[in-house]
Parts: C-alpha cells; structure tokens; sequence
C-alpha cells in the first residue's frame, strides 16, 4: 500500500537575486523576489503565510483554553475572531515573543480549514462536528479531562485539529489540488490584487502549514527543538532583534514532532522537508512568473512528494510513540492494581498518552491517501475510547452526542493491540525513530495469551 519514497535531488541555480544561501551551506525559506508579470508596486519579496503562522498561534491558544472548559472562548480562537490575544507561545523570562495579538501575526481561521470527511474513528461525524464534539464534552468537564471516559480532551482536540487544519490543507489542497496544472497557475496572481503568483503562494502556504521557522535549516534538530520549548533564544532569534517573530522564527505543530525524532539521531524529517520545500520553491521562482515547464514540474512535484511522504511519516511515528507510552501505563496501572494501590496518577497519565495516540491516529487519517484496512485495524485496536478500570470502554456516539459505552476489550488484549499498533506503523508507514519501542515484549505477551497469531494485525 505503501509508495516508495521519491529522493529528491538538490537542484543547484545560479541566481542574481539572494539565494538565502549562508556561508555555511545552509539555506533558509525565503526572500524570493516578485516574479508576477506585470507588477509595478513596492514589494520585493513574495513570500507571504501570514494566515498560516497566526493559525498556527490560533492552535496553540486554543489547547491552553481547553482546561479553563471556556466553550466561548474556545469557539472564538477556534473561529478566528478579532482582537483575540495570544495565550501560546508566550513570552517568558529568557524567551520574548515579538507579538501579543493574533492579528500581528495575521487573520485566518480554524474552523474554515477543517478537513471535511468522516472521521470513522470518531464514531463517523465530520471533521468539523468531531472538533465541535470534543471542544462541547471539554467545556462539560473539569480540567479538561473527564475520567468517567478517560478523555483527555486537550490532547484529543490538539493532535487531532493538527492533522485536520495544518496536514489536511498543506498536503491536500496546496500540494495538492493547488499544484496541479490549470489550478492556481504560475503566469498569473494568486488572486486580484496579489504581488505573488497562484503556484508561489500555494506552495508559501504549505511551509507556514509545517511550522518551521524560516532559517530552521541553520539549525540542529536539538537547536529546533528547543526553539519550540522556548529554551533557546539566541537559537531563534534569527535576525537578532531581541525577540522572537512569531511569524518566523517559532516552531510548532508537525516540524516540532519531527525535531523531537530527529534529536534522537535516527531520522532526519525536519532538513529533509525543510530543504525539499526550499527546492519546490526555487524551481518555481526560477520560472519567472511563467508556467512550469514538464521538467520544472517534474522536479518541483519530486520535492512535494517528499514533503508528503515524510509529513506522513512524522504523524506515524508519533502514533508509533504514543502506542508504546500507552501499553508501559498499562503495565504500571497492572502493578498498582495488583498491590491495591491509588491509581488516579497513573491513570491521568493513561488518558493522556491514549489521547494524544487517538488525536495522532484521527491526524494520519486525513492526508491524500487512503489507508484503507491499515485506518480500520488502527481505530478498532485502540478503540473509540481507552478501556477504563471498571471494564467498560467507550465504543460510539449517539445521535444527541452523548457516548455510548459497553464491556471493554480484556486488558491483556487492549495491552497486545498497543504492541500490534507498533508494528503496524512500521510495516505500513516505515517509520524508523520508534521511540518507546515495546515490541520486545509482543512475543511473550501475545504466547500468555494464548494468541497464534503475534505477528499479526488484527
């Protein structure tokens, strides 16, 4: 099911305009020059995701708000409206962010770019209707999180708006529906009164959409990992003003996950679609404000399907992640049972492992590609809902919204499903990080159980 990985090759330009290309070898994103023909105004520089990068700021706050249960306030960062401030990032001692409001940033919106389609995992509602879902039951709850149905909603509502907002529209309209021939074209402006071309902007959006900040390639995947825990100013103040530009200087979402993989020494997703994004983009300015020839768009679709392929991968990996940080709870609930202990702690740290497992499971599924029988064993392993101490698990949701619960899976089987997760990322999306891998123990785990059946998904 899986495509083969397309290598890009470096395509190297001889340009007048600045190239961005540092002494080191290093490339950042941009300034590229105004290449739309028949532009007379004063901009020089044609890049521009402003919308993205305040979308990305809309995120941010938006998970703080969840454990206030604020449904107004949720809704009004979730439907961009103005004069909102920013919660996240903010600036703190050692670490101060340039922008206070939303609207320094940019305008935009969640709420308009949610992905469309049936979340099956989430009892089939909409894209749309699931984030309302989870932002609904949040405001019901205290803190957040609902024990009752062992939902973390500021993980759920997180990862999931992650992959539903920032994935589905990079990899599905600007890579995708925006890069095909006749859509958004290269000879003329984005829209009426654009100082950039239907294929720039496209493809500018799609950057702001990963969430990298434009000179990431300057750094080390450890430098940009601590970019985005607000640990290293002189890391991203790039420009050194003083300050952080929420614009450009930040890390989030995605290029986050894939710098807290790539630290570890294994991967390398964060250079290779920051520079696969920074090929793209040069093909398309090198066009001069025309249409991409066979050639160009040769090239500049092998850079896209790179970043496609390795975006994917970073959603995998994180699912591959919270899998195995979900089967170790379950040991350690296992344990406390046993000896009659108190399992709130462990059973708080439970929820929010298998949240961010179900929010990252909801994101994979809504990219371009169907994953088919790959999304069914993925949603039914897991479950609609974590299996809860009292043997029950929530299994779907009524027509009213309200959660529908039944007998749970056996723990033993619920704890295999999370090994069986592991390995499913692996044989379908090659992810290679692994971190928490637990597969060592699937072995034995599945032969006490009786299972004949321990290599397979089922």
């Amino acid at each position: 099911m899986k495509k083969i990985i397309t290598i890009v090759a470096s395509i190297i330009i001889a340009i007048s305009f600045s190239k961005s290309l540092l002494a080191d070898g290093h490339q950042i994103y941009g300034p590229y020059p105004i290449t739309l023909k028949g532009y007379d105004g004063d901009k020089t520089n044609s890049v521009k995701y402003t919308g993205q990068m305040a979308r990305q700021v809309l995120h941010d706050s938006l998970k703080k708000l969840v454990k206030t249960g604020d449904l107004d306030k949720m809704m009004a960062y979730y439907n961009g409206e103005d004069g909102l401030e920013i919660i996240a990032p903010k600036s703190k001692d050692g670490f101060p962010v340039m922008q206070t409001m939303v609207a320094e940033i940019g305008s935009g919106n969640l709420s308009g770019k949610m992905y469309k389609g049936a979340i099956p995992g989430w009892g089939g509602l909409t894209g749309p209707e699931t984030i309302e879902h989870m932002m609904q039951k949040a405001s019901e709850v205290e803190g957040g999180f609902d024990p009752n149905t062992g939902f973390d909603y500021t993980q759920l509502i997180s990862k999931f708006a992650m992959g539903a907002v920032f994935y589905n529209q990079a990899v599905n309209n600007y890579l995708g529906k925006k890069m095909k021939v006749g859509e958004k074209p290269n000879n003329k402006p984005y829209k009426e009164g654009s100082y950039y071309t239907g294929k720039e902007h496209s493809w500018d959006e799609a950057f702001g959409y990963w969430g990298a900040p434009a000179h990431s390639l300057t750094l080390s995947a450890e430098e940009n990992y601590n970019v985005a825990k607000m640990k290293d100013l002189s890391s991203a103040d790039y420009n050194g003003d003083g300050v952080v530009d929420l614009y450009s200087e930040m890390l989030y979402a995605h290029a986050y996950y894939a710098s807290s993989y790539d630290k570890g020494g294994k991967t390398n997703y964060l250079a290779t679609v920051n520079q696969a994004f920074i090929d793209g983009r040069e093909v398309i300015r090198d066009a001069g404000g025309r249409n991409l020839n066979f050639d160009e768009r040769t090239a500049m679709l092998a850079a896209r399907d790179t970043i496609r392929d390795n975006w994917q991968k970073v959603i995998a990996e994180s699912v591959f992640k919270y899998a195995g940080s979900t089967y170790k709870d379950i040991v350690a609930l296992e344990t406390i049972v046993e000896a009659n202990g108190d399992t709130t702690d462990a059973f708080r740290k439970y929820a929010k492992h298998w949240g961010e497992l179900k929010g990252f499971a909801l994101a994979l599924q809504c990219g371009p590609e169907n994953l088919g029988e790959a999304a069914v064993k993925m949603n039914r392993m897991m479950g609609f809902g974590p299996v809860l101490l009292n043997a029950s698990q929530v299994v779907g949701v009524d027509s009213n919204g309200n959660f529908i619960k039944d007998q749970a899976q056996e723990w033993g089987e619920f704890k295999l499903h999370m090994l069986k997760i592991q390995k499913l990322m692996i044989d379908e999306f090659g992810v290679t990080a692994k971190a928490n891998d637990q597969l060592s123990a699937m072995e034995d785990l599945a032969s006490s159980l009786g299972s004949s059946d321990s290599a397979e998904n089922d």
